[in-house]
């Protein structure tokens, strides 16, 4: 793949189940199940404390969740009892896939010990599937650990750039459409000041890919940047919110600003301050924002699991 110039990272069905025993003496039926609202609670915050639970948010007229539904649970059923599968269709039971920020499906949630921990969108392949649950379970899926997608992840995440973006370009040198790596590699260019670098990578994402989780937190970074730029100073936020600490105007700017110079933790705490201040404060507004943070930053970052957490402590609680 050829590069932009100044790119500093340049480098050379549902439903369908099986009845195969599984180690932990549980049959592949026992795995997968369908979940409702009331359900919800016993199926998957408590279940998670016990094993890692995947939630698979659908609807009957999703295309791609018919795709990656028999996938999930052909991989959940040969990972032998290391993690359950639980199905929501989302048009039967709306209000969890809302309060977790799920705006598009097919869209998978991870629960452990209770909480979100990770996730991804769309019809992702097998591989990549079992190497979600390899993180999640440290192993015990019994897929391939040594991916490179996977380990490019895992180094963005942990804030080695330059390794998370020779890990991509390698993807790229063998398959220059890999949207997985055109939106991680965009997203480190974009994070890096190199929004002109982003959108020229932005541009070759195929157009049936536009979809994609790594696409829409780009996009929605695009977004947010030109919201900060219309902001006002940040000193005089501060000075009206010490004045008034009722000012959730002042407090949600803050956190935009917060955002916008890194402070992910910073930004989440505001917007959730808000939030137990005044739940329906602009229509729900902070909760609102605070999901848009969550797709900019990316379902997998630090940031986005620790907010994840807090949010669901303040829903669920």
């Amino acid at each position: 793949m050829s590069n932009p110039s100044s790119n500093p990272y340049a480098s050379g069905g549902q439903g369908y189940q099986t009845n195969v025993t599984v180690n932990n003496g549980a049959s592949a039926g026992d795995l997968i199940k369908d979940a409702t609202t009331a359900t919800f609670a016993t199926d998957v915050i408590q279940a998670s404390r016990a094993q890692p639970v995947l939630v698979d948010f659908w609807a009957p007229w999703c295309g791609p969740c018919k795709q990656l539904t028999p996938v999930l649970e052909k991989v959940v059923t040969a990972a032998r009892g290391a993690v359950k599968l639980v199905k929501m269709n989302i048009d039967e039971h709306p209000s969890i896939a809302g309060q977790l920020g799920i705006q598009s499906i097919p869209a998978v949630i991870a629960f452990k010990n209770g909480q979100p921990v990770d996730g991804f969108m769309g019809a992702v392949p097998e591989s990549q599937i079992q190497a979600f649950i390899d993180r999640l379970t440290g192993g015990a899926g019994g897929g391939l650990s040594a991916e490179l997608l996977p380990q490019a992840e895992e180094a963005a995440q942990r804030g080695d750039a330059a390794l998370a973006a020779e890990l991509y370009n390698a993807v790229l040198d063998e398959d220059a459409s890999n949207v997985d790596a055109l939106a991680g590699l965009a997203n480190l260019l974009f994070d890096a000041g190199q929004a002109d670098d982003a959108k020229a990578l932005l541009e070759q994402v195929p157009e049936d890919k536009s979809g994609h989780a790594g696409v829409s937190a780009l996009r929605a970074k695009f977004t947010l940047a030109d919201q900060i730029a219309e902001l006002g100073d940040e000193r005089e936020l501060q000075r009206r919110l010490q004045a008034d600490a009722a000012d959730h105007a002042a407090r949600f700017d803050l956190a935009l600003i917060a955002n916008a110079r890194g402070n992910r933790e910073e930004a989440t705490d505001q917007l959730l301050a808000i939030m137990k201040a005044d739940r329906e404060w602009r229509e729900d507004g902070a909760r609102l924002q605070l999901l848009k943070f969550f797709e900019a930053w990316g379902m997998t970052d630090p940031a986005t699991l620790s907010g994840r957490r807090k949010l669901s402590s303040l829903l669920f609680r």
